[in-house]
């Protein structure tokens, strides 16, 4: 079974502390992907579950077992690499067998695992040719092929799409997705793109400074990110912030007024935000719409437009603030004219100076 616990999971390198006190249970079959910064500890979580990396403090459990002491030959996890790691003097064939033959496993069954990948990662023209002669593509499927053919509780990979094309990353995406779907193993993802995230994930963990932000569902982290950095972090374009002060409020609402005199009314669900204080109002760009004059629209001046045919992002200046807006369709807009920016049915989201949720219970 595919269960892995981490319980106050700690690394350090010398007096370097990368990881800090990581807690998380990962479900038998479930795709959890690791998503943040450069820096943030997501590759060194994922090889101390590996164990390729010896855990400072804390304790890692698969399937119900300790194995912080246990090698990672032993773990019964297969890892895919950002750079393949194939052998290039072997062929696909040979690269695919290579691990099996190493546990004295009998020619009939390695032959019978290798038909196998090759025919779910549709492979199978290419197992007589070497790396070299494969694209991208072809030898990042080659690459999880080698971790299919094992058969392992549980499956890691680290970046494994950042090597290939936008057009490429979208297909193989769809491909990873498919393949967790038949498999039903447990998956362990780490990336830096967040829409790979939100398009893969069962649940998302998103990592800062060696330390766990929040951790959910793609649409639970979209819709209710508890502080200013998963905001900014989950959605393209990402969180507009806007800097403003409390002008009066009460239990269920807090009035939040921008440079130049512009106001807006922030919904609270709970509690209330002292007048005075200084605030950041979160928006995103697709529930921004170009105003028609009415009240409680926000003045802004057009800094640059980018026509994408299906959809227009706006990018503007609001007294002094960059914001973005991102409209459905075709629109004749140009650089340095003035519009109004409603918000009239967009989520806003209120937070303080330290980036903490102000407008949840």
């Amino acid at each position: 079974m595919g269960q892995i616990k981490l319980t106050n999971v700690t690394k350090s390198f010398g007096s370097v502390d990368v990881l800090h006190g990581i807690n998380l249970d990962i479900a038998d079959g479930e795709f959890i992907v690791f998503v943040g910064p450069s820096g943030c500890g997501k590759s060194t979580l994922l090889r101390t579950i590996a164990g390729l990396e010896k855990v400072t403090g804390g304790d890692i459990e698969i399937a119900g077992q300790r194995v912080n002491d246990v090698s990672a030959a032993d773990r019964g996890l297969a890892m895919v690499f950002q750079s393949y790691a194939l052998y290039p003097h072997m062929s696909v064939r040979q690269n695919l067998a290579f691990g099996l033959e190493n546990t004295k496993m009998p020619k009939a069954e390695i032959d019978t695992r290798i038909a196998e990948a090759a025919r779910m990662l549709e492979i199978e023209a290419y197992l007589d040719r070497r790396p070299g002669q494969l694209s991208g593509g072809q030898r990042q499927r080659v690459a999880i092929g080698r971790a299919i053919v094992r058969r392992p509780t549980a499956f890691l990979l680290d970046e494994p799409l950042s090597n290939l094309d936008a057009e490429l990353r979208g297909s193989t995406r769809a491909e990873l997705a498919a393949l967790h779907a038949r498999l039903k193993a447990t998956m362990i993802y780490v990336t830096h793109d967040q829409i790979e995230a939100m398009t893969l994930a069962d649940r998302i963990v998103v990592l800062r400074a060696g330390r766990i932000e929040q951790v959910g569902t793609p649409l639970e982290l979209y819709n209710e990110p508890a502080n200013r950095f998963v905001a900014g972090f989950i959605g393209a374009p990402h969180m507009n912030f806007l800097n403003g002060s409390v002008a009066s409020g009460d239990a269920g609402t807090a009035v939040v007024e921008f440079a130049g005199g512009h106001r807006l009314s922030v919904p609270l669900k709970g509690g209330s935000v002292q007048s005075g204080t200084r605030v950041v109002v979160g928006i995103r760009p697709q529930h921004i719409a170009i105003g028609t004059g009415a009240d409680g629209e926000l003045p802004a001046t057009i800094t640059m437009i980018e026509a994408l045919g299906s959809e227009t992002v706006v990018h503007a200046d609001i007294s002094g603030q960059k914001a973005l807006l991102v409209a459905p369709g075709q629109h004749h807009l140009a650089p340095r004219s003035d519009i109004r920016m409603s918000v009239a049915s967009a989520p806003l989201y209120l937070f303080d100076e330290k980036g903490r949720r102000l407008d949840r219970a």
